[in-house]
């Protein structure tokens, strides 16, 4: 996710810069470019809230007091005692009675605490919301910034075969693969083929690693598709 981030940011492949103090900077910087020929009046982030917890939020709240920002942690009740949040600025419990996992999904739970501590920002961090297209929406919806793509990319950008157009249509090359999803065990069988050893299966919808298959040797068992 931190690489649509980047994008969002206009960051390109070219760079190797992903300290969370340059996207930060970089987001603010993306911000005045876009509304100094405009009359909508630029309205700096002056506080952020980090939707996650332990490294990457620490990592986060590193940058924003760099840059003067002021950092807002949640945490679950099972996290009261984690460093994420003793490294920010202020801290709120989020998720009371629920799981740890489940704290953190909570959105209603997060938006309550960014509306009622007058958050400008949301960092969604990885993992957790990071690539929940309905996350980005309710943080719009509450007149809060979401820190990484709109909603209509983060959406786009969770099915891969979507993304994989979207890149075709850009212009960027890729490596040859199925324009549509495979659904049968023949289909995967017949591309692997037609262009040899190895591939790789991926679910359309699997993100962090999830749903990767390595496929080095052509047997019909090889090229088995999970219902």
């Amino acid at each position: 996710m931190l690489g649509a981030h980047l994008t969002r940011l206009g960051v390109t492949s070219a760079h190797h810069i992903v300290h969370p103090r340059y996207v930060l900077t970089k987001a603010m910087q993306i911000t005045r470019m876009a509304h100094s020929s405009s009359s909508i009046e630029y309205q700096p982030i002056k506080s952020v809230l980090v939707a996650n917890r332990g490294e990457i939020a620490i990592r986060v709240f590193r940058a924003c007091t760099e840059l003067g920002i002021r950092s807002v942690a949640v945490y679950s009740e099972q996290d009261k005692m984690h460093m994420h949040r003793q490294k920010a600025d202020e801290s709120y419990i989020i998720g009371q009675g629920l799981a740890p996992v489940d704290a953190y999904l909570c959105i209603p739970e997060i938006i309550r605490v960014a509306k009622e501590n007058d958050v400008d920002a949301i960092h969604p961090g990885y993992g957790f919301l990071s690539e929940r297209s309905d996350f980005a929406q309710a943080c719009y919806d509450n007149g809060v910034r979401f820190i990484g793509p709109s909603p209509e990319v983060v959406q786009k950008m969770g099915d891969k075969v979507a993304a994989r157009q979207m890149a075709i249509n850009a212009g960027v090359q890729v490596v040859p693969g199925t324009d549509e999803p495979v659904t049968t065990t023949e289909a995967a069988y017949n591309f692997c083929v037609k262009y040899g050893l190895p591939v790789m299966l991926k679910a359309a919808y699997g993100g962090g690693g999830r749903g990767m298959r390595v496929v080095r040797e052509l047997a019909v068992s090889s090229c088995h598709i999970p219902q």
